[in-house]
């Protein structure tokens, strides 16, 4: 063994079906043994709210030493995960195959998990997390949900700060009136015959988020692959949990993974390639699922046909080249890697599908925005999410480009509101949900 964690990373599955993980005796004890490492090498201190809030703990007990802290602190530490994986993935130098075997991610999700077991899910945590009915309710009437949760309706933002635990500052996601899948149907693309990728066909796993929410990232990237000679067809079976994981209902998670990876089978049969329009979705399909369901052939299946949509685009480009006709855009671009992007260990690719732009600066922003799924809208995180994001959003607010866009389309919308709280001098870049629209736009594609 080499010090540093020189070794190339790997992860063990998670051995949530077994009575010892949710032993709360052996949790403290591994909780105590990995904290009282982080406690010594400190190296985490500034990637999120949860290592401060540990090394807090241990400063002010009576021994300044972890065993002078009580298990029942342990909890906010806890909650300060956002799962992101960074300190797993960029920091740590004693995850496996080291033999201090650190994953405090996953740990977290244990302690979670736990949790859900012994004392249950809140009703407004679980409700939130059924993002798929509460996308299809919202769809009837999306003038009026967006109504609701708008921040300038003081009632409606109340009633949701007091039933649901969201911040009435926190600027929550807009609903669609028309659902991707539904838009895809009556709106197919001409796929361009003389594109040198002319051949391949995808299927566009549409995620929650872009389903019901974003639906015009979607229909940009379904265009920007029919130029490049690709066919796809948009399905959604249905979410891939990381709502349910981020809660610790792992079974729930599973039960997803094994609906979605036997429909996406089917397709995987007839020789498509899977592509997920949010990293947070494309991370559980590769990743995640895997670590849940080792043994399951379908999920390993899918995992390895899986792609983010800019990791795709990115192989057209290295394999067969793009199809012309780019042209400049009216300004530069500044671009936040998702966390979930880089965790899935596939390089800078959104940057990198920016850059096939011409003449066109491209900026990358490599820290976390703060927002963390639902965590950032949560009352007790919202403030604790802007001053985590707060580096991100001044550089965007400053760095002069005329477009700021993510990866992580939930990441956008809190830049955009830190950048709001920042103000300054001259106009804030606009705000563009998703890369692939911009090469959309330089393409002349009007999605």
């Amino acid at each position: 063994m080499r010090e540093g964690s020189l070794e190339a990373p790997t992860r063990h599955p998670l051995a949530w079906q077994e009575p010892e993980f949710y032993d709360e005796a052996r949790l403290d004890a591994e909780m105590r043994r990995v904290f009282d490492i982080c406690h010594g090498c400190r190296r985490c201190f500034n990637l999120c709210d949860s290592f401060p809030r540990l090394f807090d703990l241990v400063d002010a007990s009576p021994t300044g030493e972890l065993d002078g802290v009580e298990s029942k602190d342990f909890k906010p530490v806890v909650d300060a995960c956002t799962l992101c994986d960074m300190c797993y993935m960029t920091k740590c130098p004693y995850v496996p195959p080291h033999e201090f075997n650190l994953d405090f991610p996953h740990l977290m999700l244990r302690y979670r998990a736990v949790e859900a077991k012994t004392r249950g899910i809140p009703l407004a945590d679980r409700e939130l997390a059924r993002t798929d009915r509460n996308g299809k309710l919202a769809s009837l009437a999306p003038a009026l949900a967006n109504w609701a949760s708008g921040t300038s309706n003081k009632t409606t933002r109340k009633l949701l700060d007091k039933r649901a635990g969201l911040h009435p500052e926190a600027a929550l996601p807009r609903y669609a009136g028309t659902p991707f899948v539904k838009r895809a149907g009556a709106e197919s693309p001409a796929v361009n015959e003389d594109a040198p990728a002319f051949g391949r066909k995808a299927v566009l796993y549409a995620t929650c988020f872009t389903n019901y929410n974003d639906p015009e990232a979607g229909l940009a990237a379904r265009a920007v692959l029919a130029r490049n000679g690709v066919a796809t067809t948009v399905v959604h079976p249905r979410c891939c949990g990381m709502p349910l994981l981020e809660q610790g209902d792992i079974a729930a998670v599973a039960e997803n993974a094994r609906v979605v990876a036997a429909e996406l089978g089917r397709w995987i049969d007839e020789g498509h390639d899977i592509i997920a329009l949010v990293p947070s979705c494309s991370l559980m399909l590769k990743s995640e699922w895997p670590l849940i369901l080792p043994e399951d052939a379908a999920v390993k299946r899918l995992a390895a046909a899986t792609f983010d949509i800019s990791e795709y685009v990115m192989d057209i480009a290295r394999k067969e080249g793009m199809a012309p006709g780019m042209a400049k855009l009216e300004g530069d671009v500044t671009i936040h890697l998702a966390c979930h992007a880089r965790a899935q260990n596939m390089g800078q690719k959104g940057a990198e599908m920016l850059r096939l732009i011409p003449d066109t600066k491209v900026t990358v922003l490599e820290r976390c925005s703060g927002h963390g799924g639902s965590w950032g809208f949560k009352r007790e995180h919202f403030e604790t999410a802007l001053k985590v994001g707060r580096p991100v959003a001044r550089q965007a607010r400053q760095g002069g480009a005329a477009y700021v866009t993510s990866e992580c389309p939930l990441a956008g919308v809190h830049i955009a509101q830190g950048m709001d709280r920042l103000g300054g001098e001259g106009a804030a870049p606009a705000l563009v949900s998703h890369p692939v629209q911009l090469l959309a736009r330089a393409y002349g594609i009007e999605a």
